[in-house]
């Protein structure tokens, strides 16, 4: 990559991104809530699973799918992986937290980065990554394809000249570091066990990435029930201080 992609990979996985995903923590609330995870070594088991178990085989092959779709030119494509991962994804919170956090993305680089929405949409198919932005961007804003993160950090990852494999690790160090920050500010842990949590699990976002970045979207899965029941539990739960 040039050194302005990877600045831009650097600024995408920074939480200083203000997209909404710090507002979410994607169950880890209601765990701790109910008492599940009482140790930093669970804490670490737990978002692990979370990694194998949806954001590798989720996550990862909506986005490497997205980005290959805008290296084409093929808006169908990007929305077809958007749709898929939206109907695996269960928890309506969980839904609700990623298609926010994707529509905020499209609409802060448009405002920050409008060179990359610099193509009409009638030329989405024929021109290129550019065009696939913006036709998506619109799609989106349209409500005609949901905007799950993953899938708009694909389209704008390529469009960037991120590398599909530096994109996907983006997306699970920020998933990471948003649940571990999550942990924290609910004052359960401090910062040196995040710390050593974060530093243990880089490993696992290596492995994740390099399982899933060339998978086909047909291979696209998501299995992780316990996590899915906390998340519908947290939808109900009489205080909450995280979105999801």
């Amino acid at each position: 990559m040039s050194d302005a992609s990877f600045l831009a990979a650097m600024r995408l996985a920074d939480s200083f991104l203000p997209v909404g995903t710090y507002t979410a923590s994607y169950g880890i609330e209601q765990y701790l809530t109910e008492d599940r995870i009482e140790t930093a070594d669970e804490l670490g088991a737990l978002i692990e699973g979370y990694l194998r178990r949806i954001v590798g085989p989720a996550d990862t092959v909506a986005l490497a799918n997205a980005h290959r779709a805008a290296a084409s030119g093929s808006l169908a494509d990007a929305i077809e992986a958007d749709e898929r991962l939206h109907a695996a994804t269960l928890p309506a919170e969980f839904r609700t937290s990623s298609t926010k956090a994707g529509s905020k993305l499209l609409e802060l680089l448009e405002e920050t980065d409008p060179a990359l929405f610099g193509t009409d949409e009638r030329e989405a198919e024929t021109e290129g990554s550019g065009s696939v932005v913006s036709a998506y961007a619109d799609a989106v804003e349209a409500g005609e394809t949901p905007g799950s993160y993953p899938v708009a950090l694909g389209v704008v990852t390529e469009a960037m000249g991120i590398d599909e494999r530096t994109a996907c690790l983006v997306s699970g160090y920020s998933f990471v570091t948003e649940l571990l920050g999550a942990a924290q500010r609910l004052g359960r842990f401090g910062h040196t066990e995040i710390q050593s949590r974060l530093a243990g699990l880089l490993a696992v976002v290596e492995a994740v990435c390099e399982r899933y970045v060339d998978a086909a979207l047909a291979e696209l899965t998501s299995f992780a029930p316990l996590a899915e029941t906390m998340g519908m539990a947290h939808e109900r739960a009489e205080r909450r201080l995280f979105m999801s």
